[in-house]
């Protein structure tokens, strides 16, 4: 039997105006978020594009709006067989699987996204277009940079100090490098000190047994057990999100078809690159959750 996947984009996926056509049918959601984060949601997606993409305000209002678009889906009788998600978007497809509730997820991303927006000690580079040992030995060569999103064959995101992104960027053959808008190293080692304080916070909040498999960043194995899946999200922040081996374990786990719940068509894109068997769909807008 075919299967279905929700994946969730993270930071990079957010755009001016997102959300907006959901108010109205989300009314109760959106202002149970604007008591917790002490701003409002809507507001804040509907501001201009670099307020938006500060880190304090994304990840929270990525959550808030994927959240949404689940329920709703939900609500028409639409369930996953799997989900994953994509950095941020692992938040937003553990309360698709049912393992936290709204107000638990957007607590843990508030304090998640403070800890991160502090972060200012590193830099990170996308990379497109290049020879894949290549870039390993390079990158396993220079001290103080990692393969932080491996997301499909053609395209990659590396972390570390500043130092060490320039080398790699600069030390071999890409089709295209761009620095990331960041302040900080995501998912590299650079990250230990804001993951050992989020850590502690995530250590006592209860997680339930997922009602469906969730295919972790650091670990693409599907699993339920609420346990492994609290040690995976420690590990997210310092690790490496492998997406590209996800994608590729997705015909194996019998799915023919990706649906991506969130703004945008970031991770559609990059699994198309990898499983063009797959069919892929995009629920990011209420005409869209209508149409589905």
């Amino acid at each position: 039997m075919t299967k279905t996947v929700w994946v969730f984009p993270g930071q990079g996926s957010q755009v001016v105006g997102m959300g907006s056509d959901l108010a109205d049918v989300a009314k109760d959601k959106f202002a149970e978020a604007d008591d917790i984060l002490g701003w409002s949601v809507l507001s804040r997606s509907q501001s201009d594009e670099f307020s938006l993409a500060n880190t304090l305000y994304t990840q929270p209002c990525l959550y808030v709006i994927e959240c949404i678009l689940v329920d709703l889906l939900k609500t028409k009788g639409y369930q996953p067989d799997m989900v994953a998600g994509h950095s941020l978007g692992e938040y937003s497809a553990l309360y698709a699987a049912g393992v936290f509730d709204f107000v638990t997820g957007l607590c843990l991303v508030k304090r998640r996204s403070e800890l991160m927006a502090q972060a200012d000690d590193g830099a990170m580079a996308a990379l497109m277009g290049f020879q894949r040992d290549e870039l390993d030995e390079k990158i396993a060569t220079t001290e103080g940079v990692v393969l932080a999103n491996d997301n499909n064959p053609g395209q990659v995101v590396i972390s570390g100090t500043p130092e060490a992104v320039e080398t790699v960027m600069n030390g071999i053959k890409v089709k295209r490098a761009m620095k990331l808008n960041v302040g900080g190293a995501f998912h590299s080692p650079l990250m230990a000190p804001a993951a050992h304080e989020f850590d502690q916070i995530l250590a006592d909040v209860p997680f339930k047994a997922a009602t469906v498999p969730v295919l972790s960043n650091i670990d693409p194995t599907p699993s339920t057990d609420a346990d492994v899946l609290k040690q995976r999200l420690m590990k997210q922040m310092t690790g490496s999100v492998r997406w590209r081996e996800m994608s590729l374990s997705l015909p194996e786990h019998s799915v023919d078809t990706v649906v991506e719940v969130g703004p945008g068509k970031v991770l559609a894109g990059l699994i198309k690159r990898t499983c063009r068997e797959l069919t892929l769909k995009n629920v990011g807008t209420l005409d869209q959750v209508e149409a589905f």
